[in-house]
Order: structure tokens, then sequence, then C-alpha cells
């Protein structure tokens, strides 16, 4: 049951909200990789990202898919024609279970990427690991105390704002960052991305369970990846405004892109620190939404730097294959996953360009523009390292209507509402042509905006026009 806390309101000013940042960890091996060297101070814990030579495999574990994802995500790679590989099976228990023994806790794990997370309070362990068969390699990814601190909502009570007069217009204040994409005329044919499963992977959806936007949302389930057992309606409220983008169902105030998917919630990001621990929060995010079956993944992180800077990352890394979490979005790709991406909101700031995994191939990065179709001045700019053109497209990035935690429509700005944007749109298109493949889509949308023969640096190839990608599509 849904506690109807809504009153929506509108905000007259702008708040700038990034594209949410993380730290991105180094690859294992490399020079800027970093591990504690000292026993650990009282209260202070380590987690090392532990890379395995192999997964301990039964020989004929590709054969029985059924114990290990869903029906529906079987089904998936059905319809797209990809086949269960080594990658879809999990890590053998045999050696989690021989890595927990030397003394470590199990945070989380990738089968993609053949890889396990582990904490302890004495990081001299680590050479345990090393001398263990089964492990390649071994790098910290966190270091600090009190890691479980699960969010807690501390203002359910807190007084809602005024109502604003209801609006004639169905979709209220959304109406332009819509119409800018050409999205109207793919709902009035019925696309309002019905039968299309998607996970938002995010800092947190607070208060969406209790929020009269979302009344009628389709909910698949939720998961919280950093506070395992958590709630996901508490704490951040970066996930709710996202998903209001989407998922919105409030005819007068807000409606949003794909308002009849229905949606995986997952938490992946953890706001009190930037470690390279939440690219691997987010490969088991990402990694979950596949064996459940999604079609449509879309997420508002992003990752170059954290707070240990020995683990950053650098320019040349944007080639879509160098960062952990690139890696992963890009196996993902593989599994037929449609994935949108925030560009990252560092324009004008030092680094400039896009975070990852914005800079993989075969996913849709998604810039922001002003009203007036000019790039937004912080929003991350392309190429990649290895020449190919980001971001892919550009929506409304500036006073973006969303609904806030507290139940009312605020304006804000970033990459991070961008990005949901056309991803909504994305999910009512692939709705319509169903019969395509992801990267078909990809192409699709990349072909139909409005500077597809000159892309450049800023909007990539501009602003997608989704009835006139609907349209092609069907020729």
């Amino acid at each position: 049951m849904i506690v109807v806390v809504l009153q929506a309101t509108v905000l007259t000013g702008t708040e700038a909200n990034n594209c949410l940042r993380g730290t991105m960890p180094a690859d294992a091996g490399e020079s800027n990789s970093f591990r504690a060297t000292a026993p650990a101070d009282a209260g202070t814990s380590y987690c090392f990202r532990v890379y395995l030579k192999d997964k301990g495999l039964a020989a004929n574990a590709v054969e029985i898919p059924e114990v290990f994802l869903s029906a529906e995500s079987i089904a998936r790679r059905n319809k797209r024609y990809i086949e269960v590989t080594e990658s879809d099976v999990p890590i053998g228990q045999q050696y989690i279970d021989a890595i927990v023994s030397a003394g470590f806790q199990l945070v989380t794990q990738s089968k993609w990427m053949s890889t396990l997370v582990v904490e302890c309070a004495d990081s001299l362990l680590v050479e345990h690991l090393n001398g263990l068969p089964m492990v390649d390699s071994v790098a910290c990814v966190w270091t600090g105390t009190n890691r479980i601190n699960a969010d807690v909502c501390t203002d359910d009570k807190t007084p809602l704002a005024p109502v604003l007069e209801k609006l004639t217009d169905e979709y209220g204040y959304s109406r332009q960052q819509i119409e800018m994409l050409n999205g109207i005329k793919l709902h009035d044919l019925g696309r309002r991305g019905q039968g299309m499963r998607v996970a938002v992977i995010d800092a947190g959806f607070r208060h969406v369970d209790r929020i009269k936007a979302f009344a009628s949302l389709q909910l698949l389930g939720t998961q919280n990846i950093v506070f395992p057992g958590a709630d996901v309606f508490c704490g951040s409220d970066h996930g709710t405004e996202v998903l209001s983008c989407l998922a919105s169902n409030l005819p007068g105030w807000m409606i949003g892109t794909a308002p009849e998917a229905s949606y995986l919630l997952i938490k992946s990001e953890d706001m009190r620190t930037e470690f390279p621990i939440e690219e691997d929060f987010w490969a088991a995010a990402i990694e979950y939404a596949d064996s459940v079956g999604v079609d449509v993944v879309t997420t508002s992180v992003g990752y170059y730097s954290f707070d240990n800077p020995q683990a950053d990352y650098s320019l040349t890394d944007l080639d879509g294959k160098t960062a952990f979490i690139s890696r992963v979005a890009s196996i993902a790709a593989e599994k037929g996953i449609l994935i949108f991406c925030c560009a990252g909101n560092e324009g004008n700031l030092p680094w400039g360009k896009i975070a990852f995994p914005a800079d993989v191939a075969d996913v849709v990065t998604v810039g922001a523009v002003t009203q007036d179709l000019e790039r937004c001045a912080f929003s991350s700019t392309g190429f990649t390292a290895d020449l190919r053109v980001k971001p892919d497209v550009v929506a409304l990035g500036q006073s973006v209507a969303v609904i806030s935690a507290q139940g009312y429509v605020r304006r804000v700005n970033g990459t991070s509402y961008s990005t949901p944007i056309v991803a909504g749109l994305g999910i009512c298109l692939w709705q319509s042509l169903h019969w395509l493949s992801n990267v078909e889509v990809i192409e699709l949308i990349r072909q139909t905006s409005s500077q597809a023969d000159r892309p450049d640096v800023e909007k990539g190839f501009g602003v997608p026009d989704f009835f006139k990608a609907y349209r092609k599509g069907l020729e």
C-alpha cells in the first residue's frame, strides 16, 4: 500500500544537481592501485577486490541456466539470440568459502568480471589472499570505519509545500522536456512503456513508496546493494527525482516519459564517501538486473576520481575498455540490455570530459542542453580517448521538472535528469519496434537526431526525435 503524501507545487528557482559522481578503482595490477600495508587501527576495516583466475565452474554449468537466471532473463536472451555463456554462471561457492575462511567477510561479487570484494579488519591478511591458488591479484577498493550504516529516513513528517494550481495540460510541468524530443506523439500512439522491464540504478529512492505521483508505479522490486536488506526508500532522494522523469503519473502536474513500464529500483551509490568499491556495487546492481530479465537500464551515476587520488582514472582511460565499471557496462550491452547513462556534469570543471561508464560504445550517453538547445555549461563533453562520438545525444538538462522526495514539483539541473527523459522515450521506442536489438535501437536514435550528419564533442548526434526514429524504424 502506498501512503499518499504528495502535494504538488513548482519552485521558482533552479537547483544544480550533479550527475552522481563516485570513485574509480585502479585495475588489478596497475601502478595506481592501492592497498594498506599496516594492521588496522581500532574500528578500521579494509575492502579488497579479488580477481580470480577462474570461477571454479562445473563443466556443464552453462547447460542449466534456469539455476542462475530467471525465466524472464532467459527469455530475453532467446528473443535476441544471445547465448548463455560461462560469464553468466556464478562464482563457485568453494572459492568463496576458501576466501572467507581465510578471515574475510564477503561484501559483493561480479560473476562477469570473476571478482569478489571482501572485507577484513587486518590489512596484512591480504598477503594470505595473494597466496591462494585461485587468486590472480588483489586491489584495495575501500578503507574506513563503520562501512555498514544504513541510510535512515529522518523527516517523514516534513510539512509539504503549498499546492499550485493544477494545469489543464495533462503533462503539466513536464511537457516541454518531452516535446523537445518529439515524444508526445509516441504516447499518443499508446506507447508508454507497457510490457518493458526497466532497472533504475541510483543512490536511493526516498519516499517513492509514499508519493502520489508514483501511486500507479508498476514496481518489479527493489534491491539495496550498498546496505543489503535495507530500505531503498530512505536516504538519498536523487533516484526519486530521476525516477520521476520516467515514471511519474500525475496528470496536470507531471507525466514521465515511460509511465506504464515496470521498474526495478536498485541502490548502488554510497553518498558518504567516494571509493572504487562503488564500481563493484554498480556491477552487482546491473548483474542483478540482468539476472531478473530487465530490458533497459538507466543510470545517473558516473566515476573518474576518488577519495584516494591514487585510484583516479586519467583521460586516456576513456576508451570504453579500461575502467572496471565500463567493462561491466560493455558486457551488459552484449547481453542485450539497452543502457542509458549520464554524460556527467564536469563540462566546466578541470576534468571536462564524460565520466565512466559513459565512454562505452554500445551505451546511450546523454548530455544536457538548455531550452534554447545550447549545451549547458556543466554538461561533460567528448570525444572518447579513441575518438568516438560522445555524448551520443542531448536533452533538456536545465530547469528540468522533477518530483521531489517531499512530493512536489521542482526544477533542477544536471545530466542526471536529461538521461531518464531520453531513457523513457527510448523504452517507448523499443516497445514499438520490439524486433530490433539494443544496438539497432541505439543506432536508430543517433541517425534520427538533430545533427546526425555533423556530430560534435558537445552535443554528439544532437537532440533525438523519437517519433522520427519510430517512423524510420518501420521502413
